[in-house]
């Protein structure tokens, strides 16, 4: 029988209370998954000013009364609250900081379009409340879960002399989402980090290219470290292009580093129950799927076409998403007999010609800048195709709703898209979608046009749409190995 295991998850975000990306997708379902299995599972976040504090009946933690924590000079005082991730008895504790987190935006001040410039303060306060949280509740975990670089400094903190007695054999795991992002800040941030100033000199474990960095710090203090999916883990030691510099570092942790996919919450993106659609169904009832496109159609105001494919993408706008290759080949998009709707918000130039394509051509395309979370789930149950080309994608989990669905996702063969689409020409008998290899827009075209060939065929078409459907892309498969890891942390 398994043991039970006392786990904290760390992370700026954690979705239902705050989010900005698939981080906080992950924090907010890998938990529920581990308090399923069993483990004494809890969180702790920043009580920024979007979390809903009244829906979410959270309130003030007992065990926590305000308190000072010293970061260089200075002290901060704090306070907790606690609340639970809906859906599951996991305890959510909310460090409460107004000055440092009731901010509009969680990184970025929305006014200048810049990182906030005490996001070094902000989040190795984050780092330094886990560990008092800890010792307020007298409660030691046997694994410390960080979550990118603002969480990262856990790992080195709890090697303090004042935390050794109670966190000694408290082993810390750090996941990596997105090496893009890594807390690199100038040298002055050691004043609120003084007790390690001798770590911080050329090559040391706190020095980056001149800065002190927050995720190398994790990345060589942690016990054991993850990427979002095992090729994302592989690609990160391979290449300055997806190591962002990174990739000497975790080569030399190699023996610690694997990589897990991420998983979906399939309570929530379920063909089955999901209330946002137009007509549910299943594998065994994937005729009622076009119900969804036909309604999809009417609501965005384009024709619905029973024989043309309906394509679609969900996505920030940027160029790491794969949208200068939809640039490119803009022209060639518009003389191809599909449809296309787009749901994203992110670079202005690509706003702008998504428009421009959309009010040249209303008849074919549709484009929403924003985000509307009941048209995701009505595009990923509407649409035929599901696009992502992207540059680099440490994990992915568009494909994996889109399968759900199915909905048959094309893809640029990296990181967890790889992993998880298996092109359809390449292995005939267990093909579940397209992709293409080399980040190259005339290849991105020629694979649009592969999937137009084949969804003509409608035996074909209807057997991949079942493979996706039938595969197992529950957080439960993935906590598993999450628990297989730290018990690996904890043989250390």
């Amino acid at each position: 029988m398994p043991r039970k295991l006392r786990i904290l998850i760390v992370s700026s975000e954690v979705v239902p209370f705050a989010k900005t990306g698939g981080l906080a997708d992950v924090c907010g379902a890998l938990p529920k998954a581990l308090g399923e299995l069993g483990h004494d599972v809890r969180i702790l976040m920043p009580l920024y000013r979007e979390v809903k504090i009244s829906a979410h009946r959270i309130r003030r933690a007992p065990a926590s009364q305000d308190m000072a924590i010293r970061l260089g000079e200075e002290e901060t005082r704090i306070g907790f609250r606690t609340g639970k991730l809906p859906g599951s008895e996991v305890k959510v504790y909310f460090v409460d900081q107004p000055a440092l987190y009731n901010r509009k935006g969680l990184y970025v001040d929305p006014e200048f379009g810049k990182d906030f410039p005490d996001n070094d303060r902000r989040f190795a306060l984050l780092s330094r409340a886990a560990l008092v949280q800890c010792e307020k509740l007298d409660w030691t975990p046997d694994i410390i879960h960080c979550h990118d670089w603002q969480a990262a400094l856990v790992s080195l903190m709890i090697r303090d002399r004042e935390y050794g007695p109670r966190f000694a054999s408290t082993q810390t795991v750090l996941t990596i989402h997105n090496l893009g992002f890594q807390g690199n800040f100038p040298p002055q941030t050691l004043e609120l980090l003084r007790v390690y100033q001798h770590l911080f000199y050329p090559m040391g474990p706190l020095e980056y290219h001149g800065k002190l960095s927050y995720l190398k710090a994790g990345v060589v203090f942690a016990t054991k470290l993850n990427a979002v999916s095992p090729t994302y883990a592989r690609e990160i030691q391979g290449s300055e292009e997806f190591g962002c510099g990174f990739e000497g570092i975790l080569r030399e942790r190699s023996a610690d580093l694997v990589g897990i996919l991420n998983g979906i919450d399939t309570n929530i993106w379920s063909p089955e129950t999901d209330p946002d659609i137009a007509a549910n169904y299943s594998c065994e009832t994937l005729s009622r799927k076009v119900e969804n496109k036909k309604s999809l159609c009417k609501r965005v105001g384009i024709p619905f076409r029973d024989g043309i494919p309906l394509l679609g993408t969900i996505s920030r706008l940027t160029d790491q998403k794969g949208f200068d290759l939809f640039a490119d080949i803009r022209d060639e998009l518009l003389a191809l007999p599909l449809q296309f709707i787009l749901l994203g918000t992110g670079d202005g130039k690509y706003e702008t010609l998504f428009r421009e394509m959309a009010r040249l051509n209303p008849q074919k395309f549709h484009v929403v800048v924003g985000f509307d979370n009941k048209l995701a789930h009505q595009i990923e149950a509407g649409v035929d195709c599901f696009l992502m080309p992207s540059r680099y994608e440490p994990c992915g989990l568009n494909q994996m709703m889109s399968m759900r669905y199915g909905t048959v996702p094309l893809v640029r063969a990296t990181g967890g898209l790889a992993d998880t689409v298996i092109d359809i020409d390449a292995v005939p008998e267990r093909g579940n979608g397209f992709a293409f290899d080399q980040y190259d827009a005339t290849l991105f075209l020629e694979t649009i046009q592969r999937a137009l060939k084949a969804y003509a065929d409608k035996p074909r078409w209807r057997a991949m749409q079942q493979r996706g459907m039938s595969q197992d892309f529950s957080w439960r498969a993935s906590a598993r190995k999450y628990v297989e890891l730290y018990e690996q942390a904890l043989q250390r």
